[in-house]
Order: C-alpha cells, then structure tokens, then sequence
C-alpha cells in the first residue's frame, strides 16, 4: 500500500481515536489495532508508545474543554493522577517481558470486558452519588490511580475507559464528573509512561506528530459532543465501535491460530 495512503489511513484513525476517547475513552482501542493492521513490520512496544504520544495532546485537549464545561476535585485528580502517573512509567519497563503472541489476546479480553460492562450497566454515571467519605475516599482514588496507572503503562489500551468505569461504578461519580477527572488524570499517567517509551526510543516520529495533531482534532469534536449530548450517545457508541473491534481482533487472532 502506498505510504501516503497509509498515512491518511492512520490520521484518520487517529482522528476517530481522538473523538472516542474524548467521549467515553478508549481511544487505543482504535489505534492500537489500526497501527497493528497497517504496520505490522513494528513491535508491541513501538506500537504503544507511537499511540502514546498521539494521545497525550488529545486528551489534552479534551481535559480543558471538560473542565471549563465541568469543572474538576482537585485533591481526586492529584492523588489520583500522582498515583497513576508512578505506576504507569513502571509498568512500561514490565510491558517489555510481555511476547506479542499473549498481548493480543490480552487485550481482546480488555475489550470484551469493557463491551459487557458497559451493555449490563444501562445506567451507568446518571447521577453523582460519591459512596466515601473522608479518609476512605482518597484512600479508594489512590487505589484507583495505582491500579489504573499501572495497567495504562503495562497494556495501554482503554485505560480512559477503565478509568472513568472505575470512577462511577467503585467512587460513585456521575458520567460527566467521571469523565472530566479521567482526562486530567489520564493527561498525567500518559505524560509519565511516554517518558518511559522515549527513554527506551520505542516511538516511531513519523507517525506519532500526524497522528497527534488528528486526535487532537478528534479530541476537541468529541468532548465537545460529550458534554451536549450526554450519556446515552456515549454508551451506544461505545458499544459499537469496540464490537467491531472485538470481531477485528477475534479474527486476526484466528488466522494467526490456523496458520
């Protein structure tokens, strides 16, 4: 395939990535299988970290405009968000021990998850209902940022969507609050793991600044629609956009076991 035409290919994702992650997160779920089917000549790693530097200024982009629109806990981003952005950059160097024969299939069974969660839970984020109180309120949000955190520098993938899952069905928040925290702390943990992936010189430039100035776009057009829109338009497409994920991966995932 042409490299222009690949490379329209992979803005264009990144733009749709952009607008995804702003809605509800899971961003990655987009890119990262995009980058995978069009490159296949690159490693797990360089994958993720070319992702994570596309996806840093995007959810950027959308944290300002929900807060403006929002507003944010400060103490919940920064003990959340310190948290995560420590476990993160870790579990980057953990990410390295993983063979890309065990992380596709990992991360099927992130999307999975995600899709179930979200069709069962019909009214997920309708109402801010904090369920702590005090000391056991910020000790659940560093419980949070430290497994979050972690799971966004090790596999990457939909951690805007675990967070702000984590943050309505464990902390109770509504999916608009859940959503403006989420990007903030995301911003956070992104930034820390992507200092993991440059030191380790995984990031692929050439396809990192196009894709990153498309999900920026993206990121601006989809929070936007977020916060006028509302829930409902989020769950449903959600769950269509990580359906057909889940048909792409479950049949790469085939051929690779029939060959």
């Amino acid at each position: 395939m042409n490299e222009w035409l690949l490379l329209l290919l992979v803005c264009l994702g990144a733009f749709f990535a952009g607008f995804m992650d702003a809605v509800v997160g899971g961003g990655g779920l987009i890119q990262v299988p995009l980058l995978m089917l069009l490159f296949p000549e690159l490693s797990h790693v360089q994958i993720i970290a070319t992702n994570r530097m596309a996806s840093v200024a995007g959810t950027a982009v959308a944290a300002f405009q929900y807060f403006k629109a929002i507003g944010i806990d400060t103490m919940v981003v920064l003990i959340v968000g310190s948290t995560a952005a420590i476990t993160s950059f870790g579990g980057t160097f953990v990410m390295r021990l993983i063979p890309p024969d065990v992380f596709k299939p990992m991360l099927l069974g992130v999307i999975a998850v995600l899709a179930i969660y979200t069709f069962m839970k019909k009214d997920l984020g309708s109402a801010h209902v904090i369920k702590y109180q005090g000391n056991a309120y910020w000790l659940v949000c560093a419980g949070i940022g430290t497994v979050i955190g972690f799971y966004n520098g090790f596999i990457g993938p939909g951690t805007g969507s675990l967070l702000v899952f984590a943050f309505v069905s464990i902390a109770g928040m509504s999916f608009l609050h859940a959503s403006a925290s989420s990007k903030i702390v995301n911003a956070l943990a992104d930034g820390a793991s992507l200092i993991g992936f440059l030191i380790n010189k995984a990031v692929i430039f050439k396809l990192a600044i196009p894709m990153m100035a498309s999900n920026m776009l993206g990121a601006y057009v989809g929070s936007r629609a977020a916060i006028l829109k509302g829930n409902a338009f989020i769950r449903y497409l959600f769950l269509g956009v990580i359906g057909l994920l889940m048909l792409r991966l479950s049949w790469d995932l085939l051929k690779g076991w029939l060959e």
